[in-house]
């Protein structure tokens, strides 16, 4: 999209014109005084008139000119400055701002009610656009980040599981840097028409929500205490497994298939058991 934005970069000189100003303004005044013309108040009159067109542009403000209705430009440059009189004069500032959006209730990918919201920070770029294509720009930045946040939750889960073959390579609890990549490209999309710069776009909250918080917790404990268990199944197999080779291998006992089973089962109870096993000791054969 072509900008219309026109700087003006060589505005006249305010001091100037305002040590102008200053001259007239006393000089109608004494002059009035001394001479009583009424040409003198023609004079005061001019110098009032001409210092409506004095503007002062601070740091990362800028002013947009207009006559009649007719965009003339922006003054972006700073110090005191002087226009035509005429000209109306809209101040628009340039500094980067935050916006904390509030928390969203909104569904994820997998239908799941969840709390959201967004830490914007943004700045005017293009003062025409700002100006002219939107009608209250700081409503539009709030409105359509809301939107873009609540597009984004539509399109990513809120976390995986992969216990019901959910596996997905990108979620909003875990991937926080392609998330908010993902975010700000969509709210920069979004704000171009109305001359937004998007510096920074980021998941401020995020949370399950509360009439599905509890039920998701105990989800994500029995998820853990499931994964842990198959760890520990997984390391006591193969523990039994090398045990058994070891006693094969150097002859130290031979074992028929129902005390191999015997073995198996006990050392499985010993690895696996929540709580320290209590040993028993055999005192007699193998045979009793």
């Amino acid at each position: 999209m072509v900008s219309n934005e026109k700087i003006i970069s060589n505005p006249s000189n305010g001091y100037m014109m305002l040590f102008i100003i200053f001259i007239l303004f006393v000089g109608s005044i004494a002059g009035f005084i001394m001479m009583r013309s009424p040409w003198m108040l023609l004079l005061l009159v001019l110098s009032i008139f001409l210092a409506a067109g004095l503007i002062l542009v601070n740091p990362n403000e800028s002013r947009v000119l207009l006559l009649f209705g007719e965009y003339i430009g922006s003054v972006k440059k700073n110090g005191l400055f002087w226009v035509n009189p005429l000209y109306t004069k809209k101040k628009i500032s340039l500094r980067a701002r935050n916006f904390d959006s509030e928390r969203l209730k909104v569904n994820d990918k997998m239908g799941n009610p969840i709390m959201i919201s967004t830490i914007l920070v943004w700045r005017v770029q293009d003062t025409y656009r700002a100006s002219f294509d939107v009608n209250n720009y700081e409503n539009f930045v709030v409105v359509q980040t809301d939107a873009a946040v609540r597009k984004l939750a539509s399109l990513y889960p809120y976390d995986n599981f992969a216990d019901e073959g959910l596996d997905e390579d990108i979620t909003l609890r875990s991937s926080v840097n392609e998330v908010s990549e993902a975010l700000e490209k969509e709210i920069t999309e979004r704000l171009h028409i109305a001359g937004i710069e998007v510096l920074e776009a980021r998941i401020g909250y995020l949370a399950y929500a509360n009439e599905i918080a509890s039920a998701m917790l105990k989800r994500q404990q029995a998820t853990a205490i499931v994964a842990a268990r198959h760890k520990i199944v997984e390391g006591a197999v193969s523990m039994v497994e090398m045990a058994l080779e070891e006693l094969s291998r150097k002859e130290i006992v031979n074992l028929d298939d129902e005390r191999r089973a015997a073995m198996v089962s006990n050392l499985m109870v010993v690895l696996c058991s929540d709580k320290d096993a209590a040993p028993i000791v055999n005192a007699g054969t193998l045979n009793h």
